[in-house]
């Protein structure tokens, strides 16, 4: 997470497609974010390869899961949420769930 190996920082220094936290937000110094790793690959090649194989689950998700807890609202509303925030709101707690 934090790319320290035996103490010292080393970017890209395993020779993988992994990116470290400090290599994302820019904090990597030289030899970090643009720089060549270990055998030679760049930060770019890096991104590409991680949005090829993770990029359709990421938008997937960015999309269907707005969209089933919004259409599971609607469904649940009438027989679970309504009877919930009037039992909640009898209690003396001013919660909606």
């Amino acid at each position: 997470m934090t790319g320290r190996r035996d103490g010292k920082y080393v970017a890209g220094g395993d020779g993988s497609y992994r990116l470290t936290l400090p290599e994302l937000i820019g904090l990597a110094g030289s030899g970090g974010v643009g720089g060549t790793y270990s055998t030679g690959i760049t930060f770019s090649d890096v991104m590409r390869a991680n949005l090829k194989k993770n990029g359709l689950s990421i938008a997937a998700s960015a999309i269907l899961i707005p969209a089933v807890a919004g259409i599971m609202t609607k469904v649940l509303r009438k027989p679970v949420l309504n009877p919930m925030n009037k039992a909640l709101k009898m209690t003396g707690l001013d919660v909606k769930v």
